[in-house]
Order: C-alpha cells, then sequence, then structure tokens
C-alpha cells in the first residue's frame, strides 16, 4: 500500500514536470493556467496540442511497458525476460517502417501508427500459430525470437533497398523513440488497445503467483495455463504494439522496472504487476523530461537516453544474477 502510494504522488509529480518543462519561458502556474484556460494564445495551444499529449503518452508507454515486463518475467519465471522477447516490438517497427518508406505515413496523419499495430496484430497470430495452443514457454520463446529476427531483418532489408535518403532518415530516427511532436489523436488510437492490453496483463496476477511454484504445481491448482499464455501474448501485443506505434522503439522499461522493484513486493508478480507499471510511467516520463532539459536545442531522442541508462542497469542485473547461481 505505501508502495502504491510513493510511486503514485511520484508519477502524478513527473506528470505535473512534463506538463511545465519547455522551451517557452513561462513559470509552472502561467502553464497550467493556459491547460486549464482555453483563451486562445500561443501557449494555451502549446499546453493542449502539444505537452498534454506527450505527458499522457508517457504515462500510458511507460506503464505499458512496465506491466508487459512484469508478466513477461512473471510467466517465464526469469528475472532477464523482456516484453520485445516475443517479436512484438520489431514487428510494429516494420510496420511503421514500411509506412514511412511506401510515403503513407506523408498520405494519412495516422497511417504509421495504424500500420505499428497491424504489424503487432500479425505478429501475434503467427506466434500463437507457431508455438500451437498447448506449446511450452520454450516454445513461444523460440517462436517469439523467430519473428523478432525475420521482423528486424525485413527492416534492414528496406532500409538497404531505400532509394530515397530523407525516407531512410525518417525511418532511422523514427527508430530511435521519442514522444515529441505527438498529438492527442496519437492518444486516442493507442489508448483503447493499451486499455484491453493493461486490463488482460492485470488479470494474470493469481496464475502468476501459482507459477512460481512450477507449471505442474500451478495445474494442480486449477490454473489453466494456454489460458494464461494466451492472455499474456495479447495483452503484451496489444499494449507494447501500441506503445511502440506511437512513441518508436523504446527499451530497457519492461527490463529494468520489475527487477528494480521487486524486493519491495516480497517477489509476487501479482503485487509486482501494478507497481511496474507505476514505476515504467515515472521512469519514461522522468526519461522525458530529461531530454528536454539535457539538450533541448539537439532533440536527444527518448530510446536513445533510456538505453544510455539502461544498459549499464542491465549489465548490473547479469553480474548479480552470475553472483546468485555460484
Amino acid at each position: 500500500m505505501r508502495l502504491a502510494l510513493v510511486l503514485s504522488l511520484l508519477c502524478a509529480a513527473l506528470f505535473i514536470g512534463s506538463l511545465v518543462t519547455g522551451a517557452v519561458p513561462v513559470t509552472a502556474g502561467q502553464s497550467l493556467l493556459a491547460l486549464i484556460r482555453d483563451d486562445g494564445t500561443p501557449l494555451s495551444v502549446v499546453m493542449r496540442e502539444i505537452r498534454l499529449p506527450r505527458a499522457l503518452l508517457g504515462m500510458m508507454v511507460g506503464g505499458s511497458l512496465g506491466l508487459a515486463g512484469a508478466a513477461m518475467q512473471g510467466y517465464l519465471r526469469n528475472p532477464l525476460a523482456e516484453p520485445g522477447l516475443i517479436g512484438v516490438s520489431a514487428a510494429a517497427g516494420l510496420g511503421a517502417v514500411l509506412a514511412l518508406q511506401t510515403g503513407a505515413a506523408l498520405w494519412f496523419a495516422l497511417a504509421l501508427p495504424t500500420a505499428a499495430l497491424a504489424s503487432a496484430l500479425v505478429a501475434v497470430a503467427l506466434i500463437l500459430t507457431l508455438a500451437g495452443p498447448r506449446g511450452s514457454s520454450l516454445t513461444l520463446i523460440l517462436a517469439g525470437i523467430a519473428i523478432s529476427a525475420l521482423a528486424s531483418a525485413l527492416t534492414s532489408l528496406v532500409l538497404n533497398l531505400s532509394p530515397n535518403p530523407f525516407a531512410a532518415a525518417d525511418i532511422v530516427f523514427w527508430m530511435l523513440g521519442s514522444l515529441a511532436d505527438r498529438s492527442l489523436s496519437h492518444v486516442w488510437i493507442a489508448l483503447p488497445f493499451m486499455v484491453v492490453g493493461w486490463a488482460l496483463l492485470g488479470a494474470l496476477g493469481r496464475g502468476l503467483d501459482a507459477l512460481t511454484l512450477g507449471e505442474d504445481a500451478a495445474q494442480a491448482m486449477g490454473v489453466a495455463l494456454p489460458r494464461v499464455r494466451l492472455a499474456l501474448v495479447v495483452g503484451t501485443a496489444a499494449s507494447v504494439g501500441a506503445a511502440t506505434a506511437v512513441a518508436g522503439a523504446i527499451g530497457f522499461v519492461g527490463l529494468v522496472v520489475p527487477h528494480v522493484l521487486r524486493p519491495f513486493v516480497g517477489g509476487r508478480p501479482s503485487r509486482l504487476l501494478w507497481a511496474s507499471a507505476l514505476g515504467g510511467a515515472a521512469m519514461v516520463l522522468a526519461a522525458d523530461i530529461a531530454v528536454r532539459v539535457l539538450l533541448p536545442e539537439r532533440d536527444l531522442k527518448l530510446g536513445v537516453l533510456m538505453a544510455l541508462v539502461g544498459a549499464p542497469l542491465f549489465l548490473h542485473l547479469i553480474y548479480k544474477t552470475r553472483g546468485e547461481m555460484r
């Protein structure tokens, strides 16, 4: 209860911080007042059309990645697991790359996130087909790795054969991950998929708790493992696919956040799910504020900063895990 309160207050503070952080030299009070009062001034437009969608997407994307990471680690019983393991992020990235390469993103403003979501759904169908209705966790991982490798290879092929250097540059910058230049349209297109993903993943608590005793024990307790796996894959695809569709590739959130918060919840996956959702939201909001403060004139990408922060933490996790196995 105390952890939930602390994380909720942290998210609220960072959300307000995201709203009032920007290049416009105005006070926080003026910014928030312009957000509440739609008086038609440039500041009001900036607050409602630029900063509010960015802050909302920061909460949504971070929460989706953190929740999916905790669910994936709980199901596989492996602290090194993360949402990209089943290939949804790579598939969503491929769809977005195709939308940029074909020029569809120029014809229709929401073509990019729509194509990314469609590719994520196709990837889910392929993974479930390859893994089979009663396949093991290992089969699911192998199917996800195969889909991820294929999607990454096709993305590289598109870049390699791209005759338009401007389209290639757009692809590269999108793949770096960012919340800049997003609108409320991106919020509305991602929100329904994320809500479905949150509902599916949030309902896995009992099954994941039972899985800590092993698959045989979980089945003896009445847990339907095929149903748990289906909910995990579809929930991860809906939430992470939507996050990738609107923000690009943002890594390490689903890996690092559950690992950091696990000691505070006693190692129980059911308690870790929503703690990781709040922690992921806080982490992405803090990182997005940092990219605007550190290098405001150079457009530092969110995905780049997350990798710079997350990679050392990941190496520490590997070192710690190796030490525990001795």
